[in-house]
């Protein structure tokens, strides 16, 4: 009691001297990051000296607690990174990602799966999903009853989806640029050839929409007009406010990216998930220093944080060119500034009905920059917007199938130039958004005909069955 109560002082006192300190905005949020990461390691409960818990499990247990958590410890420091649940339990393809399907297309990039229709008429229009490239995709399909996958594809609609290549030193010369070109335009291409529709609906989940929206950028330049509605989940157009991920922005650290592996190299996984569990430490680091070696307790079977772990690679060339040119110097969202594929960026030249979505405590992608898209996108015709926030954070409130009558989202059809403007004339429903975006999408989405047999066309044959190969790479 004597130790927790020093350290809770301690804490207090240091917490509070970050927070007075007289800085620049961003300094401050360093520091203040810098303070709590400090505090946060330092707590008597993550050392086995202090953590009468674990003194009392080692008596109980004979000392066996203590064994299987050096041997846990262990194991860890050869992964050379903590286990968050019990990666045994889980299979991609057996136990995850097992909504069924085939891949249709592929290149060095990415596969195109395609769903097995579950009704017997779908919507003429098909539904591409690009989820993040930094991530593997299979979040939108951990288990049939949170599958946002097997949702759209139980809705009626043919359902496509990248699923992303995990990059080898062999892709470690990729730029934003071949993301976009080969990665989401070729998709979009594919899905018009195989289905025979000249409009699709489309899908961009995380940085898949940053993807998704620039793809579509340049195609609008190009004269073309693929989509006929865009749903943005958890995305950014406008880098202006990018939460607690700015600690780990600025000019010398973007620098010191672009000479490490700006001209070739790869981002490792392991590194992204090292930076994104440090913004959580207490519940993403120092939770399993406790449980699983201080205790010796195996970590439980997880699916989530099984694919919380299943980190990817991503190609020096496009990282840094993202990292700079939207995280740093927020120069998407300036209409002509950049050019991508040939072309000058231009948002508010898309021109298609936009649902958006926000989970209002994320803490990748703060809700009210989120919003900010609504000012970027259709800013002739903001009617063509819809915005709608969920409750929760960046996984858990995208991920929340009716079903299981979670959580709430607030809904306000009258759009606001300030965010906090539109939350306070909001009104708030219980359960899930999915069903709002479900009547979203079946309004752009056409006529009932009948569902495709087999999977592609002839152009496009199935070359093997979902979830395909590429999302069992495993980061080196």
């Amino acid at each position: 009691a004597f130790n927790a109560a020093v350290y809770l002082l301690n804490t207090r006192f240091l917490m509070t001297l970050a927070e007075n300190v007289q800085a620049p905005p961003r300094a401050k949020q360093k520091l203040r990051f810098a303070v709590q990461q400090m505090v946060d390691a330092a707590s008597p409960a993550n050392f086995l000296v202090t953590n009468p818990e674990a003194q009392q499990k080692i008596l109980e247990t004979k000392g066996e607690s203590l064994t299987q958590g050096v041997l846990q410890m262990l194991n860890d420091m050869r992964k050379g990174r903590i286990s968050q649940s019990d990666e045994s339990a889980f299979e991609v393809g057996k136990n995850v990602a097992t909504t069924e399907g085939a891949v249709v297309f592929e290149n060095s990039l990415f596969q195109l799966l395609q769903y097995k229709p579950l009704t017997e008429t779908v919507h003429a229009r098909p539904l591409l999903l690009i989820p993040p490239c930094i991530n593997k995709y299979y979040i939108l399909d951990l288990q049939p009853d949170n599958s946002l996958v097997r949702y759209a594809v139980e809705q009626g609609h043919t359902v496509f989806l990248v699923s992303w290549n995990n990059p080898t030193a062999s892709l470690g010369h990729l730029t934003w640029d071949a993301y976009i070109e080969d990665g989401a335009i070729k998709s979009i291409h594919v899905v018009q050839e195989i289905t025979k529709q000249k409009q699709i609906n489309a899908l961009g989940f995380c940085v898949g929409g940053t993807i998704l929206s620039t793809a579509l950028s340049v195609l609008s330049a190009r004269g073309e007009k693929p989509v006929a509605s865009i749903t943005l989940l958890t995305s950014l157009l406008d880098f202006s406010d990018t939460g607690i991920i700015e600690v780990y922005i600025d000019e010398a650290q973007v620098a010191m990216r672009e000479k490490a592996i700006g001209q070739g190299g790869l981002m490792p996984g392991a590194d992204f998930a090292s930076a994104f569990s440090s913004l959580r430490a207490n519940d993403l680091v120092w939770n399993y220093v406790k449980a699983n070696y201080l205790k010796g307790e195996r970590p439980p079977a997880f699916d989530l944080l099984y694919w919380n772990a299943d980190s990817t690679n991503l190609p020096g060339p496009m990282f840094c060119w993202y990292l700079r040119n939207a995280y740093l110097e927020n120069n998407l969202k300036l209409p002509g500034k950049l050019t991508v594929a040939g072309e000058r960026l231009d948002f508010s030249k898309i021109a298609a009905p936009t649902f958006i979505y926000a989970s209002r405590e994320d803490h990748i992608v703060p809700w009210t920059s989120a919003y900010a898209s609504t000012g970027l996108l259709n800013p002739e015709k903001p009617d063509l917007n819809r915005f709608v926030l969920g409750a929760s954070g960046h996984i858990a409130g995208v991920i929340n199938p009716p079903k299981k009558n979670k959580r709430s989202y607030w809904s306000n059809d009258q759009l606001e130039r300030d965010a906090q403007a539109w939350f306070d004339g909001a009104t708030e429903h219980p359960g899930s958004w999915w069903t709002e975006w479900a009547g979203f999408l079946a309004s752009h989405a056409g006529q009932k005909i009948k569902a495709p047999r087999k999977f592609g066309n002839a152009a496009f044959r199935a070359i093997e069955p979902a979830p395909g190969r590429y999302v069992k790479v495993k980061a080196e």
